[in-house]
């Protein structure tokens, strides 16, 4: 069972990816069900911004989706460990998070979603994993170890804030702060306002007219995912890259550009055990954006701004 072993001052949680690799990705599994859930019924966003799962005080959740004249969510409740369905006529079911397979998972969901007169018709296998099992069949993923969970949304809630604030020194087009349940990451993507090349595609079991809307738009993205580093990484990069990218100065001195992964890459592992976390996941988001913003000619005095200029008016 994962540990809170050693989240310092400020609260940064400590999970090896070791540790609960079975559980993230059945749960995995279990956040891409639900998302395509909200697929279902949510009206199209530009780069796919109204898929995606957002960091609450106790878990993940859709935000509310439209249905007929109401509207209903979805949360996965990391605290008492329940997926949790709410209809807008009043309607609550549950789903226990326990250890159970995706095939499941996927049944009982259906099924409590129909208890509240919802009819979700999804694409019922998962996208941008190989093998692609559907979850009707998926019988493979079946851990779920609670407080490695809990401990996830911990780092999860850690990293929406720094995001956030991040987020907050840019006036341009700029996403939320959301979770990707196809890639299982936490991001925010900057644009410069210019088109993109369309995006050559690739990705495991995911068409690549889903890529080229993803990746419409010149950009520099950045967030935090449970992979790349013994606890996880923070990461970054800009599509298409700029000239220079890659050779572009940045911090922490501990941060490195993967040629393998074609971003730069901080480990969780170093943030969590930094003096001030906060500090150097703000000097890695600023110093990686500026090398694309630098790097790709950005009209960075249209696109940025103080967030603190309204202060004095409080």
């Amino acid at each position: 069972m994962a540990e809170d072993r050693a989240a310092g001052a400020g609260g940064w949680p400590r999970l090896r990816v070791l540790d609960w690799t079975d559980t993230r990705d059945t749960l995995h599994m279990w956040t891409q069900v639900v998302g395509k859930i909200r697929l279902a019924h949510a009206p199209l966003l530009n780069h796919w911004w109204q898929v995606t799962l957002y960091v609450t005080p106790r878990g993940l959740t859709t935000s509310a989706v439209p249905y007929r004249q109401g509207a209903f969510d979805i949360e996965f409740d990391f605290v008492d460990h329940l997926l949790r369905i709410r209809s807008s006529d009043g309607g609550i079911r549950t789903v226990a998070l326990e250890p159970k397979p995706v095939a499941a998972f996927y049944a009982e969901t259906m099924d409590a979603l129909g208890g509240l007169g919802i009819e979700a018709p999804i694409q019922a296998r998962p996208n941008e994993v190989d093998p692609a099992i559907p979850f009707a069949r998926d019988h493979e993923h079946a851990s779920y170890d609670a407080p490695a969970a809990h401990l996830f949304w911990r780092q999860l809630l850690q990293a929406d804030r720094v995001l956030g604030e991040f987020r907050s020194h840019f006036t341009g087009k700029v996403s939320p702060v959301h979770f990707f349940w196809g890639a299982m990451d936490l991001a925010c993507t900057r644009f410069s306002g210019r088109p993109a090349p369309p995006h050559p595609g690739g990705v495991p079991n995911c068409g690549d007219w889903v890529m080229v809307e993803g990746y419409s738009g010149e950009l520099a993205s950045a967030g935090f995912w449970p992979g790349g580093g013994a606890e996880g990484a923070f990461y970054a990069y800009a599509y298409p890259e700029p000239d220079g990218y890659a050779d572009h100065p940045i911090g922490p001195s501990e941060a490195f550009y993967s040629r393998d992964e074609g971003e730069f890459l901080l480990p969780y592992e170093v943030v969590a055990a930094a003096a001030d976390p906060d500090r150097m996941v703000a000097e890695f988001l600023h110093s990686t954006y500026e090398a694309a913003a630098v790097r790709g000619g950005w009209d960075r005095a249209a696109l940025e701004d103080d967030p603190r200029r309204l202060d004095r008016h409080r």
